[in-house]
């Protein structure tokens, strides 16, 4: 089987927002080997003033991992810190590669613009600049053949076989090219109509209860021209109906009935928030489970050994070929 590596970063509990790209994680654990990294130095990258209670964190993306669906008997699931071969690659890619690379990243620029001058960070550090190259050391040192990406990230995986060709000239060929697998990722917002953000209380968890369903979807903004329940609505307009796109098999039905006034934003309200808590109630259960003491941890300490013999061999290669 070819190989996979992905992760994400542990800056806080999961929403919906997320809910796709682990879904085409959870689908490709049956056709690729996959390792999924808890990438927490990246957290680092921005946030390395927040002094991040990383150990939390991490347990709490673990955990809504496991709830949603990843089968630690398919999948790998580690954390970044723990396999040192990460950072050692990564060092020694910041020898070769020129700095003009990872300025042109076009995600360099937008997050300068957004966290720095607007947002107060001081990102003036190599580690923010070095974030991409981090990245390419993250698939790389697994000879990952392939990422599962959304296609604000292809410039990235881009970097990652520049990085992968440029070692391979220098020093001769020990890494693959890998190839993106870029995902459907729909733009969901949050129930304020601003972006999903944990940040702006506007987003609904993974493993929300009955209750918190209810009272967010009871937030959402509906068509703002429509009085009364029996009023033609517009459903282009309505945030519940951008929702009810992505979680409601019977989404045509809806767009049908709002545009004949036969459904009012009410009902409408409590036929999403019914889809969503039954979209959600299996991953409650499953996260019941993962809670318990002891099997959170036993998942990364295995994943963490799988891990360690695929890097443990790259970098024995890396470090013949660099004649180090």
């Amino acid at each position: 089987m070819e190989r996979i590596f992905s992760g994400m970063r542990p800056t806080g509990s999961l929403h919906i927002g997320h809910l796709s790209v682990l879904l085409n994680w959870i689908a490709l654990q049956d056709q690729y080997e996959c390792y999924y990294g808890i990438v927490d130095w990246h957290a680092l990258t921005t946030g390395y003033e927040d002094r991040l209670d990383l150990p939390a964190l991490i347990r709490d993306i673990a955990l809504d991992w496991l709830s949603v669906g990843l089968d630690p008997d398919k999948c790998s699931i580690l954390v970044q810190s723990r396999v040192k071969e990460h950072a050692e690659l990564h060092l020694l890619f910041s020898m070769i590669i020129p700095i003009s690379w990872l300025e042109r990243v076009p995600t360099y620029k937008d997050q300068i613009q957004q966290l720095g001058k607007e947002g107060g960070k001081d990102l003036s550090t190599y580690g923010f600049l070095g974030y991409p190259l981090l990245q390419a050391a993250d698939i790389l040192v697994y000879k990952a053949h392939a990422v599962p990406v959304g296609e604000d990230q292809l410039p990235h995986i881009e970097l990652c076989r520049e990085v992968a060709r440029r070692f391979n000239h220098i020093y001769g060929p020990v890494f693959p090219e890998p190839k993106s697998l870029v995902g459907k990722v729909p733009l969901l917002p949050g129930v304020d109509g601003r972006k999903m953000s944990k940040s702006y209380n506007n987003a609904i968890s993974l493993t929300a209860p009955t209750a918190e369903i209810n009272k967010k979807v009871q937030q959402m903004i509906t068509d703002p021209a429509r009085l009364r329940k029996d009023d033609p609505g517009h459903p282009e307009v309505c945030i519940v109906f951008k929702f009810h796109q992505i979680y409601s098999p019977e989404a045509d039905e809806v767009e049908t009935n709002c545009r004949g006034g036969k459904i009012g934003c009410v009902a409408c309200k409590k036929h999403l928030a019914a889809n969503l808590d039954k979209l959600l109630s299996p991953f409650r259960e499953r996260r019941a489970y993962w809670e318990k003491p002891g099997r959170v941890e036993k998942v990364l300490r295995d994943g963490e050994e799988r891990a360690r013999e695929i890097v443990t061999a790259t970098m024995k290669d890396v470090r013949a070929a660099m004649g180090l």
